[in-house]
C-alpha cells in the first residue's frame, strides 16, 4: 500500500506553545525490503537532485494525530489536526499545566480508515533564553544560484545544489552566529520540492538546522487555498516577509535577531520593514501603505487582510518586550558595494533605519 510520509517538519517550542509546520505526501512505492533498499543506497551515496522530488507537486489530504510525551515518556496531551488540500499542517499545541511536552509521536489516521500509521517521533526545537534568532536567505546568499533562463532552471532541476558556487563569506557568517548560540532558520523562494537537495547541501557545509522554509508552488495555482497567487512566481517580497513574520510568531520576539540576505532583490527593504515594527515601533498600517506600492510587494485583497492581521500580531508582541538588538547583513558583488552603501530609499522609515544594514562582499 502507499504509505503517508512526512516530507517536511518544523517543530518549535517557545513560551507556552509548541508550533508545528509540516507537510505530508505518499511514498512513491511500498518499501517492504528495507535491507535491500539500504544496500542499494550504499552503492552510490550522492547529493539529492531537486528533480527526484517532483512527486511532491501532488496534493492529498491527511489527518495527523499528535501525542505529546513528557520527559518520563508519559502521555500529557493528545490532539488531532486536518491538513489543507495540499497535505500541509500549521498549528500550535498549548503546553499542559502538568507534564510539559518534550517529545512528539505522530500518527496518520485518515488515509487508511481504522489504522493509525506511525509517522515518526520528534523533539521540537527549544528556543533558548535569551532568544537569539538567525534568519538567512538561501539563493544568492549562501549559494550563487541562477534560475533566470529556462536552461538555468533545467540545470538546477537536474543537478544537486553543489552545481552552483557557494558563497564562502555567507557560509562563514552563518557558522559564526551559530557558534554564538544563535538558532538558525533558512528561508528560500525555491520550490518546496527542493528541500532534500538544500538540506543535503547544508549538511555538506556543516550548517545543521531542520528549520527550512520554502515556497509551496501548489498554493500559487489554487483558487481557493493558500497565501500565494500567480504574481508570486516572480515577485518574492511578500512571500519572504510573510515567512519571516511566521517564524517570529513561532519563536516569539528575540532579544537578538540577525537577518542575512542579498542585494540583488528586495531583501534590504524586507528586513528594514521588519526593523520598523520591531525596533522603530512604527504602526504596521502606516508602513504597509508605503511598501505595498513597491513592485515586489503587490498583494491580492486576500493576502492584504491575512498579512496585515499577522503584522499587527507581531507589533503587539513586540510592544510587550523591551527593544532587542537587530543586525542586517546584505551580500553583494564588489562593484555593487559603494552603490548599496550610498543607497537612498523612497520611504522615510527605511532611511531612518538603514544604519542597521551591513553590506559585505561575497
Amino acid at each position: 500500500m502507499r504509505r503517508p510520509k512526512l516530507v517536511h517538519f518544523t517543530g518549535v517550542e517557545s513560551d507556552q506553545y509548541i508550533h508545528i509546520r509540516a507537510s505530508m505526501s505518499y511514498s512513491s512505492q511500498a518499501k517492504f525490503h528495507l535491507l535491500e533498499e539500504i544496500n542499494q543506497n550504499l552503492k552510490e551515496i550522492v547529493p539529492t537532485k531537486p528533480i527526484q522530488s517532483l512527486g511532491l507537486l501532488s496534493s492529498n489530504e491527511f489527518r495527523l494525530k499528535v501525542i505529546g510525551l513528557s520527559e518520563d515518556d508519559q502521555e500529557s496531551t493528545i490532539r488531532s489536526f486536518d491538513s489543507d488540500s495540499f497535505g500541509n499542517f500549521n498549528f500550535k499545541i498549548p503546553q499542559p499545566e502538568n507534564g510539559r511536552v518534550s517529545k512528539l509521536k505522530l500518527f496518520e489516521t485518515r488515509s487508511h480508515p481504522g489504522l493509525e500509521l506511525l509517522i515518526g517521533s520528534f523533539i521540537p526545537t527549544k528556543i533558548k533564553v535569551p532568544k537569539k534568532i538567525f534568519i538567512t536567505d538561501f539563493d544568492k546568499t549562501l549559494v550563487d544560484t541562477r534560475y533566470s533562463t529556462m536552461k538555468e532552471l533545467y540545470l538546477s532541476l537536474r543537478n544537486p545544489v553543489s552545481y552552483f558556487p557557494p558563497v564562502e563569506s555567507s557560509i562563514e557568517l552563518t557558522k559564526k552566529f551559530t557558534r554564538e548560540d544563535f538558532q538558525p532558520f533558512i528561508v528560500s523562494a525555491s520550490p518546496h520540492f527542493y528541500e532534500n537537495a538544500i538540506r543535503d547541501w547544508l549538511y555538506q557545509h556543516e550548517i545543521f538546522t531542520g528549520n527550512i522554509f520554502l515556497k509551496d508552488y501548489r498554493n500559487i495555482f489554487s483558487f481557493f487555498e493558500g497565501d500565494l497567487s500567480t504574481k508570486d512566481l516572480k515577485s518574492q517580497g511578500f512571500y519572504k516577509l510573510n515567512t519571516i513574520v511566521n517564524i517570529l510568531l513561532m519563536t516569539g520576539i528575540p532579544a537578538e535577531l540577525v537577518l542575512v540576505g542579498d542585494g540583488f532583490e528586495s531583501d534590504t527593504l524586507i528586513y528594514l520593514t521588519l526593523a520598523a515594527v520591531l525596533i522603530g515601533r512604527y504602526d504596521p498600517w502606516t508602513i504597509w501603505n508605503l511598501i505595498k506600492k513597491e513592485e515586489s510587494f503587490r498583494l491580492t485583497n486576500q493576502q492584504h487582510f491575512r498579512f496585515l492581521s499577522k503584522f499587527y500580531q507581531l507589533k503587539n508582541m513586540s510592544d510587550a518586550h523591551p527593544k532587542g538588538k537587530l543586525q542586517i547583513y546584505i551580500r553583494c558583488k564588489p562593484h555593487m558595494l559603494e552603490q548599496l552603501q550610498n543607497r537612498t530609499f523612497n520611504m522615510e522609515f527605511a532611511n531612518a533605519l538603514k544604519h542597521l544594514v551591513h553590506y559585505y562582499v561575497g
